[in-house]
């Protein structure tokens, strides 16, 4: 029967990509958080867009909840409008650092938008 004999090089080795591993599978390089903002507007009833990607995030009042990677955050710009007012572009912070989204939305950053009329 042959033996083989690691080096304590080959040791280290092993030990290191072991541990690589157990990051990698445990996750904890990305965990993932939320932030939410709630957002109001005078008069209600106004269409919510992210102009990041011209997605449609509701009719206020409406909540709006933001994930990502633990503890970043996220500056949002956003436009508001509605038939018979001049929109209104508002920007804001969001801060992921809530773990799930009831809490996030539990402890939202309050936006409120006044509408002017045409």
């Amino acid at each position: 029967m042959m033996r083989t004999q690691r080096t304590p090089n080959a040791l280290k080795l092993s030990m290191i990509i072991a541990t690589c591993w157990l990051i990698l599978l445990s996750g904890c390089g990305s965990i993932t958080k939320y932030g939410s903002a709630k957002i109001t507007s005078t008069p209600a009833g106004a269409e919510v867009v992210n102009l990041k990607d011209d997605s449609q995030l509701g009719i206020t009042p409406v909540h709006v909840s933001f994930t990502g990677e633990a503890d970043t955050a996220e500056y949002v710009t956003i436009q508001v409008r509605k038939p018979g007012y001049l929109e209104r572009i508002v920007s804001f912070w969001i801060n992921r650092r809530h773990k799930s989204s009831l809490e996030a939305e539990d402890n939202a950053v309050d936006i409120h938008v006044e509408l002017e009329k045409k």
